[in-house]
């Protein structure tokens, strides 16, 4: 048996798993990272943390292989997947220079809004494809370079490397031998050209970063470097796929061919939905990004980011009390016949795409007398299907193609209710390959690909054959249900 080694450092810890020919998970290992979350708003993560946690959890599971008989030497290769905009900054010796600075951090909401009076966005959205927001990495490294000496004095110097949490890692695992990126986790930085798949000279001009040190950019799918992990290997293995958490998951989950999509329900949800070899600009609230690539083929994406999704049956149950356990609420929502005209709009935190009303408030419509706190559960699990058909339809008009199947992932992807009204809703089979861990799947099919454990696209489509089908049922009742979505969006705005 040989395995490639999926390593997946998310925000709150790192999966490491061993999968073998077949795409199975044969060991796993993880380990929780702490964030700091500061009283001005800054989120940050301390970097050698990062490192040592994806040290701990490949640790426990290459254990978990010894314990069960395997032996380390058939570990062939590895592939990264990661939290996609966090940033770090560190020196040619491997030195962090600053904390990292964790993709929820808000800390360049100045900068962001600068930039939009001054008209840069158009230009930056035509160059990179993405929405000037904090939520991209380069406005937050702007805000260092001018609030920060140091970090100025260094980066000016040509001394700062910079990094997304992928090309820090490959960094320490390869001892300052490999310092490159992938094209996904590159095209969440504002400074990545999406057409020229190369950093952007005119914008790093504008932002004052043009002695910046930046990692190669390279396809998904490359031969990035070689480590032992520290010593936890008897032999150097080769890192051979690379690639940013929610494209690796599009990957494991087979969007392969233009129009194949996915959606990750978690406590947010994005989605990303193959557009093929072309890069197509959205006019209806989408970023434009790379969905995977290997060497010879890139394939673009539109995606989508809705900001509430499992957050909201969390608030039900931590603030309302109205369940214990969020797997009672498939229950409960089939316990009434219809949602009894109520509909909760999500907007805790604003709305995201394609409506981007951030300043938006939460809202309860529909109540009577009549409504049992089954039909809030209801209304806040149809929530999530309503927000992923907005975001379909503005892809589908971008894009003039027609959603042929959308898989999905993520913890509320078990919620029957869920999956069956989605399908109701858009009309279209969705699909769940049943691996929960879809990220770290996607960067082991990655890396197999230039390893040649997996041979080829077709190979991996075969290893995802064996997928759930929820088939759509009543359209006409839930057509129903949207319009009254819809209704609820235009009665609260």
């Amino acid at each position: 048996m040989n395995y490639i080694l999926g390593i997946d450092q998310g925000t709150s810890g790192t999966k490491a798993l061993l999968f073998d020919r077949q795409g199975k998970p044969v060991a796993k290992g993880s380990a929780a990272l702490k964030t700091s979350y500061h009283d001005n708003g800054h989120v940050e993560q301390d970097p050698e943390d990062i490192f040592q946690n994806v040290l701990s959890a490949v640790t426990k599971c290459v254990e978990s292989l010894k314990a069960a008989g395997g032996q380390l030497s058939h570990i062939e290769a590895c592939g990264i997947s990661n939290q996609r905009e966090t940033f770090l900054l560190w020196d040619e010796s491997g030195t962090p220079l600053y904390n990292a600075i964790v993709w929820q951090c808000k800390r360049s909401i100045g900068i962001c809004n600068r930039w939009k009076t001054a008209g840069l966005g158009t230009e930056i959205k035509d160059r990179t494809g993405l929405l000037i927001d904090p939520y991209f990495s380069g406005s937050k490294l702007v805000w260092l370079y001018e609030n920060d000496a140091t970090i100025k004095g260094k980066i000016d110097a040509g001394e700062a490397y910079f990094g997304t949490v992928d090309t820090w890692l490959l960094y320490r695992l390869t001892n300052g031998n490999g310092y490159f990126t992938d094209y996904t986790n590159a095209s969440r930085t504002l400074f990545f050209n999406l057409k020229q798949l190369a950093w952007d000279q005119s914008l790093l001009r504008t932002f004052n970063l043009t002695n910046l040190r930046l990692p190669e950019p390279k396809p998904s799918s490359w031969s990035f470097g070689e480590t032992d992990f520290h010593g936890l290997l008897p032999a150097p293995i080769r890192i051979t796929g690379m690639i940013g958490d929610s494209h690796a998951a599009a990957f494991g989950e087979g969007c392969f061919a233009p129009g194949e999509a996915k959606a990750t329900l978690g406590t947010g949800c994005s989605i990303l939905m193959n557009t093929g070899k072309d890069c197509i600009e959205s006019t209806n609230g989408m970023v434009s990004t790379i969905c995977w690539s290997t060497e010879g083929t890139v394939q673009y994406a539109l995606e989508g980011v809705i900001v509430t999704c499992g957050a909201t049956l969390e608030w039900l149950k931590n603030e309302l009390g109205l369940f214990a356990d969020s797997r009672a609420t498939e229950e409960m929502a089939r316990s009434v016949k219809d949602n009894g005209g109520v509909y909760l709009v999500p907007a805790f935190s604003g709305l995201g795409a394609p409506h981007w009303q951030m300043d938006r408030k939460a809202s309860i419509t529909g109540l009577t007398f009549g409504s049992k706190k089954e039909h809030l559960v209801r209304a806040a699990l149809e929530s999530i299907p309503y927000q992923i058909k907005d975001v379909i339809m503005a892809m589908e008009s971008d894009t003039a193609m027609s959603l042929s199947r959308l898989m999905v992932d993520g913890g509320i992807s078990a919620n029957g209710f869920v999956t069956q009204f989605l399908a109701d809703l858009l009309q279209k089979e969705v699909v769940t390959i049943g691996q929960p861990d879809i990220s770290a799947l996607g960067a082991a099919y990655m890396a197999g690909l230039t390893n040649g454990l997996y041979p080829d696209i077709d190979y991996i489509k075969a290893l995802n054959s064996n997928k759930t089908l929820v088939t759509p049922t009543n359209h006409e009742l839930t057509k129903k249900y949207y319009e009254g979505w819809k209704g609820s969006l235009l009665a609260t705005t």
